[in-house]
């Protein structure tokens, strides 16, 4: 969930301030030692961190055309072996923009976990007030989704999504309880009730980002240009992107998506319940540490239930 932006809903959310309780300590010096190690060729560029409510890396832009992702903990560097295998893949056959790997970093004694310099991207992360049109922003998005589920699904490709909705019931629960004080717990349950409802998905699975969240995409001159973050890409349920309809659209934008995408009621109704997990899951765990991304996920539990 990590935005390569740079504006994030007005909210900055340095690095150096830990989210999780087995953070790595991160820094432009680390950056820099570790580009002098293994990169000296970018060793003298300059090295700004780049604000983002993104929480699985910090973000520093490397002079004007690259930029570094550095996991915030150690095990997250397997997403950075995901899109570094398959991003090369699946570039060429999307049509939005999407990153492109540029190097790969090893795991040092400063930072024990790979690292990537990619290629950087101009854009800022979607917000209303930056869309030119959420009709055809919605059109756009959707179309990215029906390249991607209609690529062909690869021999070894890993499988992403969430898990099924009943396996995520008590979690679920306890993540809407703690988050009473933010939204309204007694309607966010009776809609994950009626989200339990859906069928379980038991189709083919097919190519999907896993996570469509506003800072994971990314706008210049008020349309969609590019989609980020691929850390959680592969096969499995197509409802899995469905759930931006309601963590990035309002109500025409999230008609036009389904639209676009033909999705049926069940796929529709076990998307609602994704989108509401994720946000009710977001809210209390970065309660202090990460209020721009709570803010978003407030909003998509406020679409969930005005839809």
């Amino acid at each position: 969930m990590d935005g390569a932006a740079r504006n994030v809903s007005n909210v900055l959310v340095m690095s150096a301030h830990h989210m999780h309780p087995d953070e790595l300590d991160i820094s432009p010096a680390l950056v820099g030692r570790l580009l002098r190690a293994q990169y000296p060729k970018w060793a003298d560029l300059p090295i700004n961190e780049v604000p983002s409510t993104g929480t699985v890396n910090a973000i520093y832009r490397l002079g004007e055309r690259l930029y570094v992702r550095l996991p915030r903990v150690r095990s997250w560097d397997q997403d950075l072996a995901r899109e570094w295998h398959w991003l090369p893949l699946l570039a060429p056959l999307l049509g939005l923009q999407v990153p492109e790997p540029v190097a790969l970093g090893r795991p040092a004694r400063q930072y024990p976990a790979s690292w990537a310099v990619y290629r950087w991207i101009d854009g800022q992360s979607y917000a209303d007030e930056i869309v030119d049109d959420e009709h055809q922003a919605a059109k756009d998005l959707a179309q990215f989704v029906v390249e991607l589920r209609g690529l062909e699904t690869a021999v070894g490709a890993p499988r992403a999504g969430r898990k099924p909705l009943r396996e995520l019931d008590t979690v679920t629960r306890a993540a809407i309880a703690a988050a009473r004080d933010v939204i309204d717990g007694d309607a966010a349950t009776a809609a994950w009730e009626r989200a339990l409802a859906a069928p379980a998905w038991n189709g083919p699975p097919v190519w999907i980002h896993s996570d469509l969240l506003r800072p994971n995409l990314l706008v210049q001159s008020g349309r969609l240009r590019a989609v980020i973050d691929f850390g959680s890409v592969g096969v499995g349920d197509p409802a899995a992107d469905v759930i931006a309809a309601w963590s990035v659209f309002g109500p025409a934008g999230r008609k036009t998506y389904r639209d676009a995408l033909a999705v049926d009621d069940g796929a529709w109704n076990r998307a609602r319940g994704f989108a509401l997990h994720q946000a009710a899951l977001i809210i209390p765990y970065y309660a202090e540490t990460n209020p721009g991304f709570v803010a978003m996920a407030k909003r998509t539990v406020e679409q969930v239930l005005a839809d």
